[in-house]
């Protein structure tokens, strides 16, 4: 019993492993936050802000990553490093974008260690994603890029962004994964159950 409860809290923390896989995936949407500019710019023209709707994709690493490996700071690095890789490819905000990936990271993890990384459905992604929204406007703001705005127009900005958010790094990454967790895919890298050390015996 006591050797158990040891593998199933070694199953909870971070390893090498969940911290490569993590960075592997983040390479793979850092790759994907670098070619999403021209979505973004084509959408501009429509105005309304309706490229605020794409916005969402930059937050995906980390709530697809959370979503892959379900533990604690996995959806932090996720975003860190995707920006890292995204500031590599020569992202067009530079520096800046690790600011952005640290705070988008921090806002989704805050949401899923407020459900103590226990409850994983599709409304808990959609808070986390909207977490990186807000935290993503809060460096907006701090950079001077809509603090001009007027009322109604920052209104629209805020709310073309949270529903763009909340369906693609929410809806879409929820589904998707769970997609992927049909093919049995996930179960190479997700935590080992407690029913699989019963099944050991």
């Amino acid at each position: 019993m006591a050797q158990k409860e040891t593998q199933q809290r070694a199953a909870k923390g971070l390893k090498l492993t969940d911290v490569l896989i993590t960075i592997v995936i983040a390479a793979v949407f850092g790759v994907i936050y670098r070619i999403w500019g021209p979505m973004y710019d084509l959408l501009k023209p429509l105005g309304l802000h309706a490229e605020q709707l794409s916005y969402g994709m930059w937050f995906m690493a980390g709530t697809f990553a959370f979503l892959v490996i379900r533990k604690p700071w996995v959806a932090l690095l996720a975003e860190l490093a995707a920006a890292t890789v995204e500031a590599l490819y020569g992202g067009s905000w530079g520096v800046t974008t690790l600011v952005y990936g640290l705070l988008q990271g921090l806002g989704a993890e805050l949401i899923f260690a407020a459900f103590r990384y226990r409850r994983v459905n599709v409304g808990v992604t959609m808070l986390a994603a909207l977490g990186s929204a807000i935290f993503s406007l809060f460096v907006d703001n701090y950079y001077g890029y809509i603090e001009e705005l007027a009322f109604w127009n920052f209104v629209l900005f805020i709310v073309t962004r949270l529903i763009g958010s909340a369906i693609i790094a929410g809806v879409f990454a929820y589904y998707l994964t769970s997609a992927l967790a049909r093919t049995g895919v996930l179960n190479l890298v997700r935590p080992v159950s407690s029913k699989d050390y019963d099944a050991l015996g």
